[in-house]
């Protein structure tokens, strides 16, 4: 399926953010009353994270067949392939936007499953090798809006979750599509501990409604820059909604439920006054301690030596704000 991105939403691939700036993000946890960055990172807990010696084997990722969505390219330059994969918020792994990628090398993705309940007519269970096979797999470039105010390019590939939700048949009284992440406290050492995992009650949760689930935008990434995903990435297979804040796009995801009722989301549950259900991009709604107006652009040049850019609202797609008629989008945040 190939998206139609109006041009007002179009990205140059110039401006894709480079692959070694996505996998980094900036501490949430001095405002939720845990320690800053300089003692986290200074901490016996923090360094005990960084298990894997300078001969560890790094995780392979391969590569993967897939079409060009014409209509999902851009003028923008995308973010580096390493800043990608070294700048990163996956608090499963550590806190550190340098944690996932140190500590996630041995993570092991095959086997893998992933399965597709709830209020559906026929209930699906995926392998890993379903996860890039069942579907046809597409690159598509969008933009990734960190609520932390920075944000990046990035070709994606995968493919579009509503193809994954309609095989299974969702039932007319299905309004949600809750998303859950793998909890493995032996492999994702954030899981083992509160301090270490950001405070975060795991496994992880998100979900969306499911018109927003549905919409053409809404992906299933297997992989980026033409390669399965690596592990601080959210390998094997995580969600891409460009629209929202990236805290939605849940990683490495084990289990995807339609239900009638809202459920739960990590964020929203540990902060809500912060953390909205929706997490619509919006830079009219600040967060409570930064304002949202505008957003640092990682590229190829250094972390803190980026062009500051004005947010759009919805991250530049306006063409999913019907989804919003009507709504305070102020209260609805």
């Amino acid at each position: 399926m190939l998206l139609k991105v109006p041009k007002k939403s179009d990205l140059s691939e110039n401006l894709v953010t480079p692959k070694d700036v996505y996998l980094q993000r900036r501490k949430l946890l001095k405002t939720l009353g845990f320690l800053g960055t300089g003692a986290l990172l200074s901490s016996p807990s923090a360094q005990a994270l960084n298990w894997f010696s300078d001969d560890e084997k790094p995780f392979k990722t391969s590569p993967l067949s897939f079409s060009k969505a014409s209509d999902c390219t851009t003028d923008e330059t995308l973010t580096p392939q390493d800043k990608i994969t070294s700048h990163n918020n996956f608090y499963e792994f550590g806190t550190a936007k340098s944690d996932p990628k140190e500590n996630a090398q041995s993570f092991n993705v095959n086997p893998w499953t992933l399965s597709v309940e709830g209020l559906v007519e026929k209930p699906l269970t995926l392998d890993y090798d379903d996860l890039s096979k069942l579907f046809t797999l597409e690159e598509r470039i969008y933009r990734l809006r960190c609520v932390e105010a920075w944000s990046m390019v990035i070709p994606w590939i995968g493919f579009s979750l509503a193809a994954l939700i309609k095989r299974a048949k969702p039932l007319s009284s299905a309004k949600y599509v809750a998303f859950e992440t793998l909890y493995d406290p032996k492999q994702m050492p954030g899981q083992k501990s509160r301090f270490v995992g950001g405070g975060i009650d795991y496994p992880y949760v998100e979900s969306l409604r499911i018109d927003e689930a549905l919409h053409p935008l809404s992906m299933m990434a297997v992989g980026l820059y033409g390669e399965t995903l690596p592990p601080q990435n959210g390998a094997p297979i995580r969600l891409v909604v460009p629209w929202k804040y990236g805290f939605k796009s849940i990683k490495s995801i084990v289990k995807i439920k339609l239900t009638d009722k809202q459920p739960p989301t990590t964020w929203n549950r540990l902060a809500s006054n912060e953390y909205g259900f929706y997490a619509n991009v919006n830079p009219d709604v600040s967060h409570p301690r930064w304002s949202q107006a505008s957003e640092r652009r990682i590229t190829s040049g250094g972390l803190f030596n980026q062009n500051r850019i004005p947010t759009l609202p919805f991250n530049g797609y306006e063409e999913v704000s019907d989804l919003y008629k009507n709504m305070d989008l102020r209260r609805y945040f």
